[in-house]
């Protein structure tokens, strides 16, 4: 590979994954490409949750997440999302389920851009900026499928993969695989095995986690690890408002923390008056679900993340049931 291309995919790496690698003490940091593979896009709950969401993950989000979770879906259902990342990087994402029988089938989009990355030559002058030098997309396809009443959920996605960095482009195959358990009604437990395939084309990664949840409250964790990266542990509190109690939607409040390191300080007066401008650990988010809106099931998440001096991270996500 071109030496040009070597120090582009190198910075784009360390700018997409600069949240967990910071500090990252792996002598592999950094070997495998497709490091926005790592980017929770296409799943605001899982953000909002610290990432934290293996064993809770269900209908179109899990197939991001564990595509296990998928298997519990009863209807038709589309969701579209968006995430403003960081450095001027931006997601699109839309997934899709269709029960056929009590097979699932998932089918996800994502496409994913940068603006305005800052091209130097060797002696550091400033290059002219090629109009976007980075397009990344990732297609899918799901199954998963519930046993025992739904106490076991697998599920298996194959993804097609094409990332454009200047004018350099590769394809590649991925696969994930899941696994969800609920033993008894109040605890969950979650695995998965993400982009397995050649591990330096691809950050192969595994997680594993659990939840406990009452019909008012979910306490999850999550320990994710991926190839070229240390360990990283997340936990997530969502609280419930039934819809049975505010009689038009159930709202959800989410707080989660992931064990990233310190990304700096933020100039944003509103985090620096909520005193959240040094920390890249925490994230908080909301979802709103309806059961008959318009006669269809209706919701719409959202979740950010604050990012020190990099910035902050936004994603919203809205899915219909039919």
């Amino acid at each position: 590979m071109n030496i040009k291309y070597r120090v582009l995919i190198a910075c784009l790496a360390l700018a997409l994954a600069a949240p967990a690698a910071m500090a990252s003490t792996n002598a592999d940091a950094g070997t495998s490409a497709s490091a926005f593979l790592k980017i929770d896009a296409g799943s605001p709950r899982a953000q909002a949750l610290g990432n934290a969401y293996v064993s809770v993950a269900d209908g179109p989000e899990a197939l991001f997440w564990n595509p296990a979770g998928a298997a519990s879906a009863t209807t038709r259902e589309i969701e579209f999302s968006y995430l403003d990342y960081l450095q001027g990087y931006k997601a699109r994402t839309l997934a899709y389920l269709q029960p056929m029988g009590k097979t699932i089938i998932g089918v996800t989009f994502n496409y994913m851009d940068m603006d305005g990355f800052d091209y130097r030559d060797s002696y550091g002058h400033q290059q002219p900026v090629v109009d976007k030098p980075v397009q990344n997309f990732v297609g899918s396809l799901s199954l998963a499928r519930g046993f025992f009443n739904q106490g076991l959920q697998i599920g298996a996605t194959a993804k097609y993969i094409n990332e454009k960095l200047d004018t350099y482009r590769y394809t590649n195959v991925g696969f994930d695989v899941g696994a969800k358990a609920r033993p008894w009604q109040w605890l969950g437990l979650g695995g998965a095995i993400v982009n397995i395939g050649d591990k330096e084309e691809m950050p192969r990664g595994w997680r594993v986690g659990g939840d406990i949840n009452t019909k008012y409250w979910t306490l999850s964790t999550e320990y994710m690890k991926y190839v070229d990266d240390d360990g990283r542990f997340g936990v997530g509190l969502e609280v419930h408002i039934p819809e049975d109690i505010l009689q038009v939607a159930q709202f959800d409040l989410r707080v989660g923390w992931y064990d990233r390191e310190s990304t700096g300080y933020s100039e944003s007066e509103n985090l620096k008056s909520l005193g959240l401008d040094a920390t890249s650990k925490v994230s908080f988010g909301f979802g709103i679900y309806s059961s008959e809106l318009f006669g269809y099931g209706a919701s719409i998440d959202y979740a950010v993340t604050p990012f020190g001096a990099l910035g902050t991270s936004q994603q919203i996500a809205v899915s219909v049931q039919f």
